[in-house]
């Protein structure tokens, strides 16, 4: 147990895709743990064992109830602290390679369920309209609020082609939705981009994986073959996250050579990394190329809008926050997920020569000036809402919502510089509106009915953007024209 692997990650990835948050490769030693074991708290222990043994209306085997004490025992430290059977640490070292069979969600637990996340570009969920912060309450017709997070996630995996129903309660919607899917080999491709009008460019990272620094460079390359890309939008809106030294490479890729991208600080002193711009921080154990330094000089300058949403998680805010911080993007969309701690793979030898482990976590994320991330999320520098009409009331839920979140650090304890409290204070976070109607306009991110897209263009060529503000007072006043109106009907039927 010498190499540890670390991984973030809100639920065990796989056939239907836990959440797959920053994971990174680096490796350090396992530390001999020294705490006395609490004699009253085992004599406790081996009471209710004994109990069950005794009394309990069937035979339990001792093995189902230590698995189940140990699964208790992890997943109830946080919501990204998990015990993986050999199955599920087998999908967990998959999850990142870009290829798996599924539904293609990211969810995480909720008390009330199973929370989707995000949604996975191009999958049998995107496809049959399953949203961010939809709630799984039923999978199959079986209650998922008493199962653990891998047992919901086991439910909802399967064979290719084999369907499956979820029912989904969604914020603004009166009942239940009921959602049939298929499932499916799911392949995420993780960067897509495309030319734009005026000379700028469109990169969308679904998910930060083994390959997207090699992708983005390649698709930097291409767009700024004529020489005449005179702008980017880079969008995250709904990553979850992914690979660390993926996020490394993206921001690499517009950021000075060695420029601070993200640190971890935790409890040991192993946990106090600083993670640069730098081939040695980006590299895969796959690849001996380093494409980031074959990129053109004006990625290095090219103006950029970056969008996020409440969906884009974990690796999404370490590249949102480190272009924030080395002012080299704005920053575009509502506040990020708040994903910010670190979680570390520890495998564990058992029997029959399975590997099992377990997943803890073990650090906090910091942005270059300091600011964490965890539970807090990325603030834009420009609030746009998701439509004319506002946001979708389902993209809400963040880690801040989550039962037994890690809390927010001391802020005596973080550390933050000029800059990074300057653009702070620049930077306001809009209050979200009760209203919870779902607006009329739907889209997907890219296409030409993109509202956060048509801003982002419209801010890169200077012309006015429609913000955050600006919507919610013409939603405002819309609510008081109809509002009035109303009264006014009212009154003349009162007075008929």
């Amino acid at each position: 147990m010498s190499i540890l692997s670390r991984s973030l990650s809100i639920a065990a990835a796989g056939v239907c895709a836990g959440v797959i948050l920053t994971t990174g490769l680096q490796a350090f030693a396992a530390q001999e743990q020294k705490a006395s074991l609490p004699l009253e708290d085992i004599e406790l222990f081996a009471d209710v064992y004994g109990s069950i043994k005794n009394f309990y209306v069937d035979e339990v085997a001792d093995s189902k109830l230590m698995e189940n004490a140990i699964k208790g025992m992890v997943e109830g430290l946080d919501p990204h602290s998990s015990f993986l059977d050999f199955n599920e640490f087998k999908d967990m070292q998959e999850s990142t390679s870009g290829e798996f069979g599924g539904l293609g969600l990211e969810v995480t637990k909720d008390p009330s369920g199973v929370r989707v996340v995000s949604p996975i570009d191009d999958t049998p969920a995107a496809r049959a309209g399953v949203m961010a912060g939809d709630l799984i309450i039923k999978i199959d017709g079986k209650a998922t609020a008493d199962l653990s997070l891998n047992e919901n996630v086991k439910l909802m995996r399967g064979k290719p082609k084999t369907s499956i129903v979820l029912t989904i309660a969604r914020k603004g919607e009166a009942k239940p939705l009921v959602v049939k899917l298929v499932r499916d080999i799911i392949k995420v491709k993780s960067v897509k981009f495309k030319e734009l009008a005026n000379d700028l460019g469109y990169i969308r990272i679904s998910q930060f994986q083994e390959h997207t620094s090699e992708d983005i460079a390649q698709a930097l390359i291409k767009l700024n073959q004529k020489n005449h890309l005179k702008g980017l939008v880079l969008d995250l809106r709904n990553n979850p996250g992914g690979l660390l030294n993926a996020a490394i490479g993206v921001s690499a890729a517009f950021l000075p050579a060695d420029s601070l991208v993200v640190s971890t600080r935790g409890r040991n002193p192993q946990e106090e990394r600083k993670f640069t711009a730098s081939y040695k921080d980006y590299s895969t154990s796959n690849s001996g190329k380093d494409y980031i330094a074959d990129l053109p000089s004006a990625t290095k300058s090219v103006p950029i809008v970056v969008l996020i949403n409440p969906a884009s998680a974990s690796a999404s805010e370490i590249v949102a926050g480190a272009l924030q911080d080395h002012k080299r993007a704005t920053i575009m969309g509502t506040r990020s997920f708040g994903k910010g701690s670190v979680q570390t793979i520890l495998p564990l030898r058992m029997k029959r020569d399975e590997t099992t482990g377990i997943k803890i976590t073990t650090a906090r994320y910091y942005t270059p000036s300091g600011r964490t991330i965890q539970a807090k999320g990325i603030t834009p520098d420009i609030a746009v809402d998701d439509t004319p009409e506002g946001n979708y009331p389902s993209f809400t839920i963040r880690e801040s919502d989550l039962a037994h979140h890690i809390e927010v650090e001391d802020t005596d304890k973080t550390k933050s510089n000029k800059s990074g409290k300057d653009a702070k204070q620049a930077r306001s976070e809009p209050v979200e509106e009760e209203e919870t109607k779902m607006p009329s306009l739907r889209y997907m991110f890219g296409d030409e009915k993109d509202f956060p897209l048509q801003q982002a263009q419209a801010f890169l060529l200077g012309k006015d953007v429609v913000t955050h503000e600006e919507t919610q007072a013409k939603l405002k006043a819309e609510r008081e024209a109809e509002k009035n109106a109303q009264k006014t009907k009212k009154n003349s039927s009162d007075a008929k």
